[in-house]
C-alpha cells in the first residue's frame, strides 16, 4: 500500500500515473501516458513533459503541466498552504465545482480537517 501524497485540491497524487512513472522514471509508460491523455483529456500538444510530475506538493523539480496551472494548487501556495483543508474558507467555490469531478478529493480533505 502506498502512503498518501495529499494535493492541495484532495487528489491523491500517490495514485496519479504520471506520478507513478515519474518516480520510476519509466520514460516508456511517460510517452504512452501523454499519448493517452492527448485523447482522454482532448489535449493533443500534450508532451512527455507534461505528464512528468514529481506530486503537487513539490516546490522544486518537475510538475505536471494541469499542476503548474492549476487555480486551486496557486491559491493554496499563495497562502501558504500544504492542502486546502487548512483553509477556513473550505470548500470555496473553486473546489465545490472540482468536487463535482472528483469527489474522493472532497474526502481526503475533510479526513485531513478532522
Amino acid at each position: 500500500m502506498t502512503t498518501p501524497l495529499i494535493a492541495p485540491c484532495g487528489l491523491d497524487c500517490a495514485q496519479c500515473d504520471a506520478f507513478k512513472l515519474t518516480q520510476a522514471n519509466d520514460q516508456a509508460g511517460l510517452e504512452a501516458l501523454a499519448v493517452r491523455w492527448q485523447v482522454e483529456y482532448s489535449a493533443p500538444n500534450l508532451t512527455v513533459a507534461g505528464v512528468t510530475c514529481d506530486g503537487c506538493l513539490a516546490t522544486t523539480g518537475r510538475l505536471g503541466a494541469h499542476c503548474a496551472e492549476c487555480n486551486i494548487r496557486a491559491c493554496a501556495v499563495e497562502h501558504s498552504f500544504t492542502t486546502c483543508a487548512e483553509c477556513d474558507q473550505f470548500a470555496c467555490e473553486k473546489l465545490q465545482g472540482f468536487f463535482q469531478m472528483a469527489p474522493m478529493a472532497k474526502g481526503n480533505l475533510e479526513s485531513l480537517r478532522k
